[in-house]
């Protein structure tokens, strides 16, 4: 069902506003609308606009509690004032610890980018400074691929003018150093180049071969790492002294810099008398959580709270929010895959449950199969919280009941008796069966539809809509001939067979002009030739007969899976060796397993298709917004 909703307007002095969220406001589940939406239209009031004040604080206390056990939770509470007193105190008492580590940690990184340039070559078994020396050689650092190294062998091997050194290698690059004669540099150099030689720029301060400068850099490396541990270590000492106020502080600024964004749902003005800035906020809330807000705030004297009741003249619609039983919950799912209902709009969240689980069990009726779905959704919809989970567990429990009535368990049809009939024995009654059940949800539907109009104040929809009065007398008239002809009874007058679906038809034909006439409009034929009107009512009339037919005979899927899942099960036990007395077992269940896969995940396609497009889409629009509590409004 749908929670009925009222709309709070809410004001107080502009400064209070966060001690309201915070103590009231932020306790219930809200669904701000935007001030300023409905107040623009008024000189004396403007968007709240503001910096927020508690953000950098509340980064600072991030940064503090970095130093303190995740896990650790404080009961103490403690106002904003004395939360940025405790925050910026131990922040103040921690900076020069933080810019020793800060500065440190930089070194750190330099060093490591030293070693990284260095590392590929420490096999250079030679002092690199000596290589500054050389007046008439020049030489360059760097890496080549494998494959390409190889290449370059043969080129290296007939050139005099060039020498390749070998510091380091793996499977994909070789690292090293080539020599050349300054006055052969430029061609050589081209055809290291051509071989994809990429230049690496050691460096300029290292002195002693790669090997040694490398290992005195791990040194140092290790002697930064120790003093930034004891420069952490004196930094936690520094905040667990004051955990407690610390934690209860940096929760109390979370909570403020969470509850700041409520400056964008409300506007300001100013009183004429005093002058003061006041915030104004409009949100709505479940009627018993309306309720409970009322009397907490009764005296509260800075805050003015008034209530008002959803109708048709407010600025914006109200949200919607089901409020369902626990069991009803998963199915939620569907009804939000097609659209929320509207405020006033029936939720048809039971509608679904009752309907696409039934028609499931009848589609895909084995006792043994159905327990699997049931067992196997249950402990997923319980473990991993999945919604459709929960639906297939509700839907294999149909499964094991229509698997009694058809006698079917793992495809097995002479292991347990049949309580009601075998489809593949009786499969035109199955296939008629299936078509006599669309119709009545088809009824149903448009009895559902009458109900949303009469909701709804839409008393054309109500009388004359092909899902409306017309077209339950029209439809359900016809509906009640063909079964009269079926069980071999007589047909009532033609007299009267001509006046119970002509005239509902004729009705939903001049649907538009009838509706005008019932709700008072100004004009009952639309704008344009009146020709047209009737030549466009002619054909919708067309329509509106051949989806009558075609909707009600869309439902002949459920006895006509009803019958495949049998036949499917017939095939797989033929293939099993079934009927010679000595099954292949391995079949038979590889076979259960292919068969409740596919046609379960078939069926449940096909259902839904018959609930969104035969039924749906007679009583149903689903054009809510969705309720966006302000306390989850991150979740």
């Amino acid at each position: 069902m749908v929670e009925k909703m009222k709309l709070l307007h809410i004001t107080g002095p502009k400064y209070d506003i966060d001690r309201v969220v915070k103590l009231y406001l932020g306790k219930y589940d809200i669904h701000f609308e935007n001030a300023m939406t409905s107040l623009n239209n008024l000189k004396n009031v403007r968007p709240f606009v503001e910096t927020n004040l508690y953000k950098e604080t509340a980064q600072k206390g991030e940064e503090l509690k970095e130093y303190l056990e995740p896990l650790h939770k404080t009961d103490l509470e403690v106002t904003q004032e004395q939360a940025q007193e405790i925050i910026l105190g131990a922040y103040g008492q921690l900076e020069e610890v933080l810019k020793k580590k800060e500065g440190l940690s930089g070194e750190i990184r330099r060093t490591k980018e030293w070693m990284a340039q260095t590392a590929p070559f420490i096999g250079l078994d030679f002092e690199l400074c000596k290589l500054r020396d050389f007046h008439f050689i020049d030489y360059r650092f760097g890496r080549i691929k494998v494959e390409n190294f190889h290449k370059m062998e043969q080129y290296l091997y007939h050139n005099p003018y060039t020498l390749f050194y070998e510091c380091n290698n793996d499977s994909e690059y070789v690292w090293g150093v080539y020599f050349v004669p300054h006055t052969h540099l430029e061609r050589v150099e081209a055809v290291y180049s051509s071989f994809q030689f990429e230049e690496i720029q050691i460096p300029d301060d290292l002195e002693d071969t790669p090997k040694q400068a490398f290992a005195r850099a791990e040194k140092l490396l290790r002697e930064q790492e120790q003093k930034l541990e004891g420069l952490k270590m004196q930094a936690a000492d520094l905040v667990k002294s004051k955990e407690q106020e610390i934690l209860a502080a940096c929760d109390c600024l979370d909570s403020y810099c969470s509850n700041f964004e409520i400056r964008k749902f409300a506007a300001c003005t100013n009183t004429l008398n005093e002058g003061e800035e006041r915030y104004i906020l409009y949100g709505w809330m479940a009627n018993k959580d309306a309720e409970k807000l009322q009397r907490e705030i009764a005296m509260d004297e800075k805050i003015n709270c008034v209530e008002e009741e959803p109708g048709d003249d407010l600025g914006s619609k109200p949200p919607t929010k089901l409020k369902n039983p626990k069991i009803l919950k998963p199915f939620e799912m569907f009804v939000e895959m097609y659209g929320l209902p509207g405020y006033n709009e029936m939720d048809p969240t039971l509608f679904i449950a009752l309907t696409y689980t039934f028609m499931f069990g009848v589609m895909f009726g084995d006792v043994g199969q159905g327990a699997c779905l049931v067992l196997g959704g249950a402990l997923l919809y319980k473990i991993k919280g999945m919604r459709l989970a929960g639906i297939v567990a509700v839907g294999g429990i149909w499964s094991v009941i229509f698997g009694f009535l058809y006698g079917s368990f793992f495809g097995f049809e002479e292991t347990i008796p049949a309580l009601w009939m075998k489809p593949m024995d009786n499969i035109m009654t199955t296939l008629m069966l299936a078509i006599g059940f669309g119709a009545g949800l088809i009824l149903l539907a448009m009895a559902l539809n009458m109900v949303n109009a009469v909701r709804a104040k839409e008393y054309g929809r109500l009388l004359f809509n092909q899902s409306g009065l017309a077209g339950l007398i029209c439809y359900g008239f016809v509906v009640a001939c063909a079964l009269l002809f079926v069980t071999g009874h007589a047909l009532p007058a033609t007299a009267l067979i001509g006046a119970m679906v002509g005239i509902p038809l004729v009705a939903i034909l001049l649907k538009e002009p009838l509706a005008h006439l019932v709700e008072k409009k100004g004009h009952l034929f639309p704008e344009g030739s009146k020709v047209m009107f009737f030549v466009e009512a002619l054909v919708e009339g067309f329509d509106v007969v051949l989806s009558y037919a075609t909707n009600t005979i869309s439902f002949v899927r459920v006895g006509a899976f009803a019958l495949s899942h049998a036949g499917m099960m017939g095939v797989v036990m033929t293939l099993a060796g079934l009927e010679r007395g000595n099954p292949n077992w391995v079949v038979i269940i590889l076979g259960n397993a292919l068969v409740a896969g596919l046609e379960g995940l078939v069926v449940g396609i096909q259902v839904l298709r018959l609930e969104y497009y035969e039924m749906f889409s007679r009583f149903y629009t689903g054009n809510g917004k969705p309720f966006v509590s302000f306390k989850n409004r991150n979740q």
